[in-house]
């Protein structure tokens, strides 16, 4: 059924328009089904297909305006062409979408339902007169009650600009607030590309301003180069913090009392990225960061210092070498609470056993992810001229088990298993062994679709050959791993076309 509803719009196949055209028994299927129905396939397509929906019938025509949800979103009017200037694309997406704001927004429809939560994804583009019509729209709609919470986000197509063009990005959003600062009192997740805010007092905006703000992402935002940014936010409802990509020099997190997750992508800074005050609520983090030549191995023990409430961590190394220095015991304190490890990002032809010391201060985790990393796209003279000739082997000291008696671990997850890997095979036997509570293997090819990957010609072999996908393989390499098994787990082959137990 949504199927043929959906055929129907602007944009669709000419089959499908002509089938709703010369059949007047599809009209009546759209007017048999109740608005809710309608509500719930509106929900689920682009803003421009929404907005067109209007055409379809009387029922249809007002229904965009009923959805409790509201999705504004600059990047659905996006039509890329290599023949247009990449300013040029965002000023016509900017036209389309001021006019959608309107058609949505406009005075005639407040008198409907109330929209819970209006997404609003803008470019500070040239033309100025965009943002502030939008500005205004939506300022008008949160002060007449009609919006209750907003979702903003001010991006850039550019992946990365000059500081002299970050600082302007900065003064254009700080302008954009300072006229409308109703948005301020309802904003809930804010996400900023391109922003240096040296010169702009942004805490105070996010963190003493926006009393509702729960989410916050910054991609290549920064106060300046080798900047250190300190966040002493006790009366903050922030539980969301995203970094990719930036030039600071440290995140100082002082105290962010509600803070329950935090993602930090790609530092630049050659020296540890992080450090903690108050955190006690920070449930989640994640580190990811293809280290340079000039990047320093860190005590993540020290970095840790004041997150001792961790259930969840990720170390990403992006297949470059480890940026964490050799640490056991030392983790402990951070460890303790620690129910899921995750280590991703460990190069194809490293060994796997150094891992080991990392679980081994993690004595309450239940879950440990292993996934590795392999791109022929990434190989090549760039590569060599910012992480050098040979990949730096880990120099860790492969620990076995020592206190194999209370080890809880229930579920070992391997992305990217090769069993013509020695390393590999070792690796699972290791844990299967010295693991008695150990549940369930979870094997998995770990192919990721990468359109440069794809792109090499000739495709060179993969590393250890392939996964077994093949029954008789698979038993094979299941009898091989539970030799001399402490465990019991049983064993799960999958990909993305079939999973097979035993």
């Amino acid at each position: 059924m949504h199927t043929v509803l959906l055929a129907g719009f602007p944009g669709s196949s000419t089959e499908s328009n002509n089938v709703l055209a010369h059949k007047a028994e599809e009209k009546d299927r759209l007017t048999t089904l109740t608005d809710d129905v309608l509500l719930h396939i509106l929900g689920r397509v682009d803003l421009a297909t929404a907005a067109r929906t209007s055409t379809l019938s009387k029922q249809w025509r007002n229904l965009p305006w009923l959805l409790p949800e509201l999705n504004l979103h600059v990047t659905d009017f996006l039509c890329p062409d290599d023949h247009v200037e990449v300013a040029q694309q965002m000023d016509q997406a900017m036209a389309s979408l001021t006019k959608a704001t309107k058609s949505f927004l406009a005075q005639p429809h407040l008198t409907y339902d109330t929209v819970a939560r209006l997404s609003l994804k803008l470019y500070m583009t040239g033309n100025y007169n965009y943002k502030y019509d939008i500005g205004l729209l939506v300022s008008d709609a949160i002060d007449n009650g009609m919006v209750k919470e907003l979702d903003l986000a001010i991006l850039d197509k550019k992946e990365y600009c000059k500081i002299k063009d970050k600082l302007q990005r900065a003064r254009d959003v700080e302008g954009f607030f300072s006229e409308y600062p109703s948005m301020i009192r309802c904003l809930a997740r804010l996400h900023l590309q391109n922003v240096c805010f040296a010169e702009w007092d942004i805490s105070h905006l996010l963190f003493d301003c926006c009393k509702q703000l729960q989410h916050l992402s910054l991609d290549n935002c920064d106060a300046g180069k080798w900047s250190i940014w300190q966040i002493h936010a006790p009366n903050s409802n922030i539980r969301i913090l995203e970094f990719r990509v930036t030039w600071m020099k440290r995140l100082e997190v002082l105290c962010l009392p509600k803070l329950e997750r935090l993602h930090f992508k790609n530092w630049l800074y050659h020296e540890p990225p992080l450090s903690f005050g108050s955190v006690s609520s920070l449930k989640e983090l994640l580190l990811l960061c293809p280290a340079t030549i000039d990047h320093r191995d860190f005590s993540l023990s020290q970095v840790l210092c004041g997150a001792t409430n961790l259930h969840t961590l990720t170390l990403n190394f992006q297949g470059e070498k480890l940026w964490i220095q050799p640490e056991g015991k030392q983790l402990c304190t951070a460890f303790n609470m620690l129910k899921k490890l995750c280590i991703h990002g460990i190069y194809v032809e490293f060994d796997l056993l150094w891992t080991i010391n990392l679980l081994e201060a993690a004595t309450s985790v239940e879950i440990f992810d292993v996934e590795i990393y392999e791109h022929q796209c990434q190989e090549g003279e760039r590569r060599v001229r910012y992480y050098g000739a040979q990949r730096e082997k880990p120099s860790w000291k492969a620990s076995g088990f020592t206190v194999c008696n209370n080890r809880r671990l229930k579920e070992l997850r391997f992305a990217g298993f090769r069993p013509l890997l020695e390393s590999h095979m070792l690796f699972v036997r290791a844990m299967m062994d010295h693991a008695p509570h150990l549940e369930t293997v979870l094997l998995t090819d770990g192919e990721a679709s990468c359109e440069n990957c794809d792109a090499v010609v000739p495709r060179p072999p993969r590393t250890g050959g392939l996964f077994p996908r093949d029954r008789a393989e698979q038993e094979t390499v299941a009898r091989q791993l539970r030799s001399r098994a402490c465990a019991a787990a049983k064993i799960v082959f999958s990909t993305r076309y079939s999973t097979v137990v035993l």
